[in-house]
């Protein structure tokens, strides 16, 4: 089992979530070929990982790949985000493949019915689900986002205000039930002096406008004027504690 093509098409947490498998592969199985399929908006999140050794993405259908992936003659599949356009892919492809139980029934009764049956395991220890055929075990070591050098934001780039130290938050998200109402970021940036600096893409940064004008000067918004390697950057250069949210 030397070549394997992993699966995970978005979002930006659930890939990052998906680099312990990355790399327990390329360390555990001897020389393990690894290819990664991800939609092309999130190839910045894996282009510097050195266990990846070839990167594959598209834009919205299987067909604009599977082609090249046929040509790949791998031993295995590993689908980490199974759904409909995964599974064409390990049908198509008619190689071994493994995947993870995504206790979708028991995340519905969550979210609608308040009632929660889901099981204590994490979610990275449920994708290693997905590779206990081949052997491989998690090392527990965390996991994995590497910064391009070109990417690295210098702390002196920042307004003079933030250079000496920064809480970063990052203010958008998919979908609504994840983002924190902008009425409460503006509250929470009023109710402390530290200063912050609010994360997203362009379709935030109206919004984060916004919660600057209205929260004062120690709160810099950041949103569109960073790429997502550049963001990452910034987090990594926050400081570790966060703001107590009011109420």
């Amino acid at each position: 089992m030397k070549k394997i093509l992993i699966i995970r098409f978005s979002s930006i947490g659930d890939i990052v979530l998906t680099t312990p498998v990355i790399r327990c592969i390329k360390n555990q199985i001897a020389d393990a070929e690894i290819h990664y399929l991800t939609k092309k908006q999130f190839v910045p999140i894996l282009e510097a990982n050195p266990y990846i050794d070839k990167l594959f993405s598209i834009e919205d259908k299987i067909a604009e790949v599977l082609p090249e992936l046929k040509k790949g003659s791998y031993d295995y599949i590993v689908d980490l985000h199974k759904n409909f356009r995964s599974r064409g892919i390990v049908f198509n492809l008619r190689k071994p493949a493994s995947s993870f139980s995504k206790l979708n029934y028991k995340k519905w009764l969550v979210v609608n019915l308040k009632i929660d049956t889901l099981p204590d395991i994490h979610i990275v220890d449920r994708y290693f689900e997905a590779v206990k055929k081949p052997g491989v075990k998690n090392d527990n070591k965390g996991l994995d986002y590497f910064i391009p050098e070109k990417d690295e934001v210098q702390i002196n780039s920042l307004p003079e205000t933030h250079q000496k130290g920064f809480i970063g938050w990052v203010i958008g998200g998919k979908h609504k039930t994840k983002i924190y109402p902008e009425v409460k970021i503006i509250e929470v940036c009023k109710n402390t002096s530290t200063p912050l600096i609010l994360l997203g893409g362009p379709e935030d940064a109206e919004k984060g406008e916004r919660i600057a004008v209205a929260a004062g000067k120690h709160v810099y918004n950041s949103c569109g004027k960073f790429n997502l390697n550049q963001s990452a950057s910034l987090v990594k250069q926050s400081k570790k504690s966060s703001p107590t949210i009011p109420g």
